[in-house]
């Protein structure tokens, strides 16, 4: 098994025991916008990362569930049996309310749940295991990237998404840390001046911002609005390179199926953020 990777950049984000980012009230208000064209693109897009186009009769775990949009969309897909947790009691509470008013049946679970605390009775549970985004936020990602791949049964799959690092994750570390402690009035500062640097490099490059606002929902069901300010406040804060990550599940019993947005070949600078790279790994079954 290898051993994780070493951290520099990425100390300054480590748990310290301040508060972390309030995710939930975030996801609540993207909760408000779910209509059944995002709906429709989660689902397509849970189809792309996990290389199948069902989920019929398969356990499916998410791992920091935020809005539980994407439990919905294992649920759309066929899953048997789905388990949602989040560390955010207003996330859990969303997820439960969104599952509530889109999916009729009771073959899903939404609790609160911490990946760096899961019961080891869930270990080798699920025939999917899935989380987004997440844990490069529990302050020890390596250790909840083994957490979360012990969930996972014998021939089953592992979807995660880990942010890139590039040379500025140790300024983004900082901002995410003092956006996350700020009030109002600096958090809205910091997002007009966020905004403002993606459009201005939208139009330097000639292309239209409106349009990329309008059509953001086809990214995964997502709203442009909310993952900026997810962006700006996600503290703790940590990434890596695809490659660590590829070497470092493997470790686990894994082999990858596939990957993407992993920017292979190009030089980022990270001025805009990190981005996610997604994964695909399945258990090797002995």
């Amino acid at each position: 098994m290898h051993p994780a990777p070493e951290v520099d950049l990425e100390k300054a984000s480590a748990h310290d025991g301040s508060a972390a980012f309030e995710f939930g009230r975030n996801w609540q208000q993207f909760s408000r916008l779910l209509d059944e064209e995002r709906i429709e693109h989660a689902t397509t897009q849970l189809q792309r990362l996990l290389g199948v186009q069902s989920l019929e009769g398969r356990s499916f775990f998410d791992i920091g569930c935020g809005s539980g949009l994407h439990s919905l969309a294992a649920l759309r897909l066929g899953a048997a049996r789905v388990l949602a947790i989040d560390v955010d009691e207003v996330a859990v509470q969303t997820a439960q309310d969104v599952l509530s008013r889109h999916w009729n049946e009771h073959n899903y679970v939404v609790e609160p749940g911490n990946v760096l605390d899961l019961d080891p009775g869930l270990e080798s549970a699920f025939d999917v295991v899935y989380s987004w985004g997440v844990l490069h936020h529990t302050g020890d990602m390596w250790t909840a990237i083994r957490r979360a791949a012990a969930c996972v049964a014998p021939g089953g799959r592992f979807a995660i998404a880990i942010y890139r690092r590039t040379p500025l994750c140790g300024f983004w570390a900082w901002e995410k840390r003092l956006y996350t402690r700020s009030g109002p009035a600096l958090r809205r500062l910091l997002e007009g001046g966020y905004w403002a640097l993606k459009i201005g490099h939208r139009l330097v490059r000639l292309k239209n911002p409106s349009r990329r606002i309008r059509e953001y929902k086809e990214k995964r069901g997502m709203d442009w609005r909310t993952d900026v300010v997810d962006w700006l406040g996600g503290y703790p804060y940590q990434s890596a390179t695809p490659d660590e990550v590829t070497r470092f599940v493997e470790g686990l019993g894994f082999r990858q199926v596939q990957r993407f947005n992993t920017l292979e070949g190009r030089r980022r600078l990270g001025v805009l953020g990190s981005g996610n790279a997604e994964f695909l790994f399945e258990r090797i079954a002995h």
